[in-house]
């Protein structure tokens, strides 16, 4: 479905599951080279800036938004940095479980993406459902582990009147890609 997109014009975000910080990796390998730049992925500041080897190879070559989740008191002042991002046409990476979870288990969904676009109207929401990164590459591991992923794309949402309302159906698109899977398996609930 992104396929068939123009990459030109298109302002968008993307609302993963988030499993592995392979995740991130995997989505913008999803978009042609040329317009790489345009893909920001919205990560946490405290995780990704405490090096400042990771926060140079996170700012210069992921070219993350950093989240500065602990520190901010307004919202608008949260989200400054994706605001303006959307401003310049760009896509963002956002993951609405917040951090990253269990290995193939989806967390609590949060409200964060619901007052990201609340402003913009226009910009769509493709919920995106990836199995199989959780076990290659799991929360607290160093180590890759060779394993088949899955990468879904869903049907985009628009803004909602109501947070709960879009958090709902991004969890509902989550819950009806994850069996068409092939990683998938029933025994993993």
């Amino acid at each position: 479905m992104l396929i068939a997109i123009s990459y030109q014009r298109m302002v968008a975000i993307l609302a993963p599951n988030h499993n592995s910080h392979l995740d991130t990796m995997v989505l913008m390998s999803l978009f042609p080279l040329r317009i790489i730049h345009k893909v920001r992925p919205v990560a946490a500041a405290d995780y990704f800036l405490a090096n400042r080897i990771i926060a140079w190879f996170a700012l210069h070559v992921i070219g993350i938004i950093p989240l500065n989740r602990k520190r901010v008191t307004r919202k608008a002042q949260l989200f400054e940095q994706c605001h303006e991002a959307l401003k310049k046409h760009e896509i963002l990476i956002f993951f609405p479980e917040g951090s990253r979870g269990e290995p193939e288990k989806i967390a609590q969904l949060k409200k964060g993406i619901f007052h990201l676009i609340s402003d913009y109207k226009s910009v769509l929401v493709y919920p995106i459902m990836m199995h199989g990164l959780g076990r290659s590459l799991p929360k607290g591991e160093a180590l890759f582990v060779p394993f088949n992923c899955d990468v879904i794309i869903g049907e985009p949402l628009s803004c909602t009147s109501h947070s709960s309302e879009l958090v709902q159906e991004i969890e509902r698109q989550f819950n009806s890609m994850r069996p068409l899977c092939l990683t998938y398996r029933a025994d993993e609930e």
